[in-house]
């Protein structure tokens, strides 16, 4: 199986899992409305790195394209249109994109959002300054990751600023505990990346020359546990 056909897939399933069975949950858990302890974490965790990858981009955006690689219900997308960026947020659930048209502001000032169904290494959405991928990745093995990082930095002028499920035996023990769920309940699978071996990755991969991971960083929150990593132009 060839990495594209191998990303195609597994696309298909994201978008079965995040437009059809799961969709409900995941606007409930990016509301503020009541939730359990478990998800209550998960929360709590995507706000952490939300607010981490935002601040490892300039405060002023005006005048920057931002791509919103797997925006979900736009939170991302709005903090960085409130510093005054051009965003594309772009998902391939369009019952989230609605969900996140539904809820955006409708003026940013200086800002704004363009939102799209449709695949985040599209190069059809346009060249941008930076690319934030928050959580998009983590259903990928580390050479589909990699292969997706080649195709986005063809377009992309700054940074990339991404986050993976780092291996470790918490969540490897999520991931074991997750099979055990019936299959209709099921999210696609987390996939735990080794950070060194994704690093290596990316320097050895030709569409990366020029490339380098900077900053990381680790936000662990109950059961969210996830990395953040910069892949910066040199």
């Amino acid at each position: 199986m060839t990495s594209a056909t191998s990303y195609d897939k597994r696309l298909g399933a994201i978008e079965t899992y995040f437009d059809r069975t799961a969709v409900d949950a995941w606007a409930r858990l990016t509301s503020d409305a009541p939730v359990g302890r478990i998800r209550a974490t998960v929360r709590a965790g995507r706000e952490d790195m939300r607010n981490m990858l935002l601040s490892w981009l300039p405060q002023d955006l005006t005048g920057a394209r931002v791509l919103d690689a797997g925006c979900g219900t736009g939170a991302f997308a709005v903090e960085a249109a409130r510093r005054g960026a051009h965003v594309v947020a772009v998902d391939i659930a369009p019952n989230l994109i609605a969900l996140a048209n539904e809820r955006a502001p409708k003026h940013f000032g200086a800002g704004r959002i363009d939102f799209r169904v449709g695949d985040m290494i599209d190069p059809a959405l346009g060249t941008f300054d930076y690319v934030v991928s928050m959580d998009a990745l983590i259903h990928y093995a580390p050479g589909d990751a990699v292969s997706a990082l080649s195709r986005l930095a063809r377009n992309t002028r700054a940074a990339m600023l991404v986050t993976f499920a780092p291996r470790t035996p918490a969540l490897a023990l999520m991931h074991h505990v997750g099979k055990l769920f019936p299959r209709g309940d099921r999210s696609p699978a987390i996939i735990p990346v080794a950070q060194d071996r994704l690093t290596r990755g990316i320097l050895r991969e030709p569409g990366l020359a020029g490339w380098r991971p900077a900053r990381t960083h680790r936000v662990s929150r109950g059961f969210y546990i996830s990395q953040a990593l910069e892949v910066a132009k040199s």
